[in-house]
């Protein structure tokens, strides 16, 4: 028996991607529906939506570990758990809680070296787009809408990302809210703050620009008068692992300077 597992489920994508830039791709023997980093991990078994799961499927693998991801996947977790299935599920929200899920897969797969190095490379590549970011003029207010209908602020990482790429969220007060029914947002409120820039990222469905743009009052809202609303798309943004750490900030960092008439500069 190996000493490590060798034949691994992976419900959410951030753990699929993890594993592959550890190089540990090939232990991976079945993914969710909606991975899309890397693009080979697209050639797996998909086993999964987020809150859905074909069981028999994933017994059919015969995995000797099952990744999860938060509340959301509990339920899921359970049944694999009452099928004797070994699963762990994290759930990370910020991104030092992101590091540290890196680290313990590594930890998991016996890769910690390699974790350790991804981490760090990881540190150094959100120190570039922060130093970056010290070159704005001023920081420019920013709402991350994570849903439209309620509408829902970005969760914690994502509220750390926007202040990395250089802007300051207008509902600091809500970035350690755990929760999305705790993030909920009233329009009005949104307004009366008036961010100078909306990111939106509506987990999995495509950013219907009109329909924030007629939202009541928001003709008045500065983002809307010029004209800064921008999406990203959540499998970069939403999925607490290596791409909203490394793309998702990216695209951030590039609206941002597009707004302050600034080059995006060469990150290594």
């Amino acid at each position: 028996m190996s000493r490590y597992p060798e034949r691994i489920v992976c419900l959410t994508e951030e753990t699929t991607e993890t594993l592959y830039l550890l190089g540990q791709g090939h232990r991976i023997v079945g993914v969710s529906g909606y991975t899309v980093r890397p693009p080979e991990a697209r050639e797996k078994p998909r086993v999964s939506a987020f809150i859905s799961a074909r069981f028999d499927k994933i017994e059919a693998l015969r995995p000797d570990l099952v990744l999860a991801f938060s509340d959301l996947q509990a339920d899921l977790a359970a049944e694999l758990v009452r099928r004797g299935i070994a699963v762990v599920t994290f759930n990370q929200r910020s991104i030092d809680e992101i590091m540290q899920m890196v680290r313990m897969l590594g930890g998991i797969v016996g890769c910690q070296d390699d974790a350790a190095r991804l981490t760090d490379r990881l540190r150094v590549g959100l120190d570039q787009i922060q130093q970056s970011a010290s070159r704005f003029p001023r920081r420019v207010r920013a709402f991350f809408e994570e849903w439209d209908d309620p509408l829902i602020s970005g969760i914690r990482w994502v509220e750390e990302l926007v202040e990395i790429a250089g802007a300051a969220p207008i509902f600091p007060e809500l970035d350690a809210s755990r929760l999305a029914r705790d993030r909920i947002v009233d329009a009005a409120e949104v307004a009366r703050r008036d961010p100078e820039v909306v990111f939106a990222s509506w987990c999995g469905k495509r950013v219907r620009m009109q329909t924030i743009r007629s939202r009541r009052g928001w003709d008045a809202v500065t983002a809307v008068r010029c004209n800064r609303i921008f999406e990203v798309k959540s499998t970069y943004i939403l999925q607490p692992g290596p791409a909203s750490l490394t793309e998702g900030v990216r695209q951030l960092h590039e609206c941002l300077c597009r707004i302050h008439g600034m080059p995006m500069p060469t990150l290594g």
